[in-house]
């Protein structure tokens, strides 16, 4: 709790004659509409209808703001809090409503002049000791201080809970959006998005940025997502077509090994990561810290990514289609894995075309290729093994160390 030696350093009150009390009670709804008057007239944010939720907590706040110079006056040790709380909490309404400090405390200190000028009216009026109006307005400087900075202090406070709040939104966002669904329905992303404050954007890629530490994207705080993963930074970059940004992410990775993600819906977020990150491990001893690093583009891998992602099925698939090349010495078995290759993604599936894409001569195609059609006889026609072949030489070529 706050005590008023705490809020109130000098306490001139007790320097006030008691009958003061009396007589601002006695006008305080004058003085009231006076102060209202003079700060809608003069601060713009508190021009709004006084039956309006800003004219009702501005009346409410000038009320009371006289009500407690009053009290001190008659009872300068008396007890504070149940006025400071308010006041606090006008400082939280105030953040809650988007508005600034600069209004608020503007506020008080027209407050304060117009009192002044009327608590030194009474003075007069009540013949009091002319060098009472010096106490009273050293007071009401002293009073409207501690009220303002009371506001700021739950304005701030405010604030701080709003962002932390912000924070703690964003994190779940991330980790929602990174999160493979796993075959169960979940919740819409909307109301998550909206407490991180970031705009749910109609796609999104991922970038991977390796062993990143600290890494910062001039202007893009607020619309990047990142979270650490291990040694991996994950950026979740939206509109990553038309917003810029991946530019701007690759300027601030430069020196260092990353890959950005194909552009997806934003619910499929954990997909681009997938893909970024595979990318990746395919390629362990990038070079990094030379120059401009490395900065992968993955749209044009995808198909690779696919078989890598499935590579022991690949491998099984391979050793069912391929496996007459099993017995065969290492070279020609080689040999003639390339030849079916160039078999297989030709269009005419004649032997100068294969000759061709090997750099070998048409008869040694035509050699090959009988020796293909003894191996796989009718199968080199059916477009089932033909796709599944395909298949498993492409995951042989990308995983040659376990073929």
């Amino acid at each position: 709790m706050t005590s008023q030696a705490e809020t109130f350093t000098r306490q001139p009150w007790h320097e006030l004659h008691p009958v003061l009390a009396a007589l601002i009670r006695s006008r305080t709804e004058n003085i009231v509409a006076d102060m209202i008057k003079a700060i809608r007239d003069e601060v713009p944010a508190y021009r709004r209808p006084l039956d309006s939720a800003v004219g009702r907590d501005l009346t409410e706040s000038v009320r009371r703001a006289v009500r407690q110079f009053a009290e001190l006056i008659e009872h300068p040790d008396s007890p504070q809090d149940h006025h400071l709380h308010h006041f606090r909490h006008l400082g939280r309404i105030e953040f809650l409503n988007g508005r600034t400090t600069d209004g608020l405390q503007a506020a008080f200190r027209v407050g304060a002049r117009v009192g002044s000028r009327r608590y030194a009216e009474i003075v007069q009026e009540a013949s009091l000791p002319p060098e009472t109006v010096l106490t009273l307005h050293e007071a009401v400087l002293i009073h409207i201080n501690a009220l303002s900075n009371e506001s700021v202090k739950g304005f701030l406070a405010a604030q701080l809970r709003s962002e932390g709040d912000v924070k703690r939104a964003r994190r779940a966002l991330v980790e929602r959006l990174l999160e493979p669904p796993r075959g169960r329905e979940r919740a819409p992303l909307g109301p998550l998005a909206e407490r991180a404050r970031w705009a749910l954007p109609g796609a999104v890629a991922c970038v991977v940025v390796r062993s990143a530490g600290r890494l910062s994207v001039p202007g893009a705080d607020g619309e990047l997502l990142c979270v650490n993963r291990g040694s991996d930074l994950v950026l979740i970059v939206p509109e990553p077509a038309t917003s810029g940004l991946i530019e701007r992410v690759k300027g601030a990775a430069r020196g260092r090994v990353a890959a950005v993600g194909p552009a997806v819906p934003a619910h499929e977020a954990w997909l681009s990561l997938q893909c970024a990150r595979l990318a990746l491990d395919r390629r362990p001893h990038l070079p990094a810290e030379e120059g401009d690093g490395t900065f992968l583009h993955v749209d044009d891998e995808l198909a690779d990514l696919h078989l890598l992602r499935s590579a022991p099925i690949g491998q099984l698939l391979g050793r069912r289609v391929l496996g007459v090349f099993a017995d065969l010495p290492r070279g020609r078995a080689a040999r003639l894995a390339e030849t079916l290759d160039a078999l297989l993604m030709s269009w005419g599936r004649t032997a100068p075309e294969v000759a061709q894409a090997l750099g070998i001569h048409p008869q040694t195609a035509r050699k090959r290729l009988r020796q293909l059609e003894a191996l796989f006889g009718d199968r080199l026609g059916d477009p089932r093994f033909r796709f599944e072949a395909l298949l498993a030489l492409r995951t042989h070529a990308l995983r040659p160390q376990e073929g």
